[in-house]
């Protein structure tokens, strides 16, 4: 006699099955809720997708979650496409990933329109836009330590980030630190004399590199400034989606070499576009749109935002069903990991050439130094999505007061 209370298998974990438009609606939802950053992003979608509605157990998700952080692009993103993936193939990835950053590029070319129209033409706001200058660069120094706590785990590591760092400050090509970066590290399980002769050795060629690559680049005008076309903002886009490793602030300093770097926007402008995807519910390398727009318009804006995002979506689309396999590579992993190093200190060197920027607009440090130590403070100390655009708005409201 069969036993009637035999167990019952446990159901396996699945997407309901929905229409491609009921799935890009379920997505551009989440689009609008997407404040805080990518931690709060993902949080969102796992306790909906996860938790709630059981598209993917916990285990396989913690897994899509591990091979993301691993590859460039904005991984909450990159998630998105994924989950529409595993809903309805390659066209609800399509679909997914166009519907979570939607309603953010809108924002975004709405503010650069704005930005472009009103905000930089008023003088009497010059002290609002310093004030949010100043706490964004307390933003991008917590996002530094933040990643490279999760990055620079080892001192070999650290070694990689500093060198990273001092090159770049003195004008080093960025592909070369990570190159350099990468290798050292892959082979670092090796012998220790090799991994170190390994650095020491990119070092110096790097040094070297410094006065090769001194001649002026033929896209840059006799006058300093490079000609901006939709063609070249794409690069742009595409460089920065394509080293975007360990989050999103690790996209700035490629974008900013290519736009800030050849003249077509300021400092000043590019930190105030990193302040408004500060606050918009978008994945924050949206900042490239509002960088875009200013350079070059609204086809400079679709440009390098086409760039920026077509990494995410190329990545999850074509690969999907290797990227697991090939993220298990042990060799793989350890170039990963080493060129992540390099990043971090690339990122910290754009943070350092940033605030001598902004520094420079300043005839005194006191009141510029405390504000930035209380933003500082504030995004150290407290978590949660509304702590970016809270701290933002406290800098421009600090910054009418002070220095308006």
């Amino acid at each position: 006699m069969m036993n009637e209370t035999a167990a019952v298998s446990p159901v396996e974990a699945s997407p309901p099955p929905m229409t491609l438009m009921a799935l890009f609606l379920k997505f551009l939802g989440f689009g609008a809720l997407a404040f805080g950053g990518p931690v709060a992003q993902i949080a969102m979608l796992r306790q909906v997708l996860v938790e709630n509605e059981r598209w993917i157990d916990k285990a396989r998700f913690n897994r899509l979650l591990a091979v993301l952080q691993a590859l460039p692009g904005p991984e909450a993103h990159e998630l998105c496409v994924h989950m529409g993936m595993i809903a309805r193939g390659r066209l609800g990835g399509l679909l997914a990933g166009l519907g979570f950053m939607l309603l953010g590029l809108l924002l975004m070319l709405i503010a650069g329109w704005a930005y472009v129209t009103w905000v930089a033409s008023d003088a009497g706001l010059s002290g609002v836009l310093l004030g949010i200058q100043i706490v964004v660069l307390a933003i991008i120094l917590r996002a530094v330590m933040r990643i490279g706590q999760h990055i620079v785990e080892n001192w070999l590591l650290g070694m990689v980030a500093t060198a990273s760092l001092v090159v770049t400050l003195i004008g080093v090509p960025f592909w070369i630190p990570l190159v350099t970066g990468g290798l050292a590290y892959t082979v670092s399980h090796r012998p220790v004399a090799l991994a170190v002769a390994s650095v020491v050795a990119g070092a110096f060629a790097l040094a070297v590199l410094v006065h090769v690559d001194a001649s002026p680049s033929p896209l840059v005008k006799a006058s300093g400034q490079a000609s901006i076309t939709a063609f070249a903002l794409f690069l742009a886009g595409l460089k920065g989606g394509l080293l975007t490793f360990g989050g999103a602030y690790t996209a700035i300093p490629y974008v900013r070499a290519d736009t800030v770097g050849r003249g077509w926007i300021g400092d000043a402008t590019f930190i105030d576009g990193i302040a408004l995807a500060g606050v918009l519910p978008a994945p924050l390398v949206i900042f490239a749109t509002f960088v875009g727009y200013v350079a070059g318009g609204f086809t400079g804006a679709l440009a390098i935002t086409a760039g920026m995002f077509l990494p995410a979506f190329a990545f999850s689309l074509v690969l999907f069903e290797r990227l697991e396999a090939v993220v298990e590579n042990p060799a793989f992993h350890r170039a990963l990991e080493g060129i992540a190093a390099a990043v971090v200190g690339i990122i910290a060197a754009t943070f350092l050439q940033l605030c001598q920027a902004t520094g420079a607009r300043f005839s005194g440090y006191f009141l510029p130094i405390c504000l930035f130590a209380a933003a500082l403070l504030l995004v150290w100390r407290f978590k949660g999505p509304c702590v970016t655009p809270a701290t933002i708005a406290v800098g421009a409201v600090t910054g009418w007061i002070l220095f308006s």
